[in-house]
């Protein structure tokens, strides 16, 4: 199956944290969009990988993408190294998309960078024709995505641009608190973490609100990119 744009995560509720926002709204204007997460998130101290893996189904379901999978790599131990490309470049391949989403360059959990410069790096190579994989027994298609931008996470990172997500923020904040074992839950007895505070909980409104404030929209979710961009014209610019 083709999507337009395949999201990648290193944990369960990377995407929805970073881009839930921007993925609800290319759903609502025709795109297709899948999300790979790399690990299960089982070192996570709150919850379990069959939690997560129930939550991160609801929350597919709230956004609306149209496939979801987990490689089920080892959460805190990513590595950049042949056998987690090659895993990568199949997936790119069976998916074919224009444009991926990844974690951060830079961020709190070291995950979070390794698994931007994975992606990007499995990006290029499959690319090469001389690359060779197969999926479901069929020879894959060498394939290039035209985009790698990279989602903002922990750290206050500055955006090379912003996407006006005002009509789907409800949405995105829906789809992250399907991860009930992850968030702030005052009856909760989990163990405290630093994503499980009212104070983070609340930030994901109000760093939305402050770029969006600095572009002139309500609500928005900013990305990095890897390359310089070029738009074909004005019409689609908030002024």
């Amino acid at each position: 199956m083709k999507v337009d744009i395949l999201a990648i995560g290193a944990h369960p509720d990377d995407v929805e944290l970073g881009c839930g926002g921007t993925i609800a709204k290319l759903i609502s204007e025709g795109k297709k969009v899948a999300i790979v997460d790399l690990t299960q998130g089982e070192l996570g101290t709150r919850g379990t990988n069959v939690t997560r893996a129930q939550e991160s189904a609801e929350a597919s379901e709230i956004l609306g993408i149209h496939a979801r999978e987990n490689l089920k790599m080892k959460d805190g131990f990513l590595l950049n190294n042949e056998d987690h490309q090659m895993q990568i470049i199949k997936i790119i391949r069976k998916y074919r998309p224009e444009i991926v989403f990844a974690n951060a360059i830079d961020d709190r959990h070291p995950d979070h960078a390794k698994a931007a410069k994975l992606v990007s790096d499995a990006c290029f190579l499959s690319g090469l024709i001389k690359i060779e994989t197969e999926y479901e027994g069929e020879k894959q298609q060498a394939w290039r995505p035209k985009q790698i931008f990279h989602y903002i996470q922990w750290k206050p990172v500055d955006p090379h641009f912003v996407v006006d997500i005002s009509a789907f923020m409800d949405q995105k904040i829906k789809a992250c608190l399907a991860y009930k074992t992850q968030f702030y839950d005052p009856d909760s007895r989990e163990p405290m973490t630093p994503i499980a505070t009212k104070d983070f909980l609340e930030s994901l409104t109000y760093r939305a609100q402050d770029l969006g404030r600095l572009s002139g929209v309500d609500y928005a979710e900013g990305f990095t990119s890897e390359k310089m961009i070029a738009i074909k014209n004005f019409d689609g610019l908030i002024l």
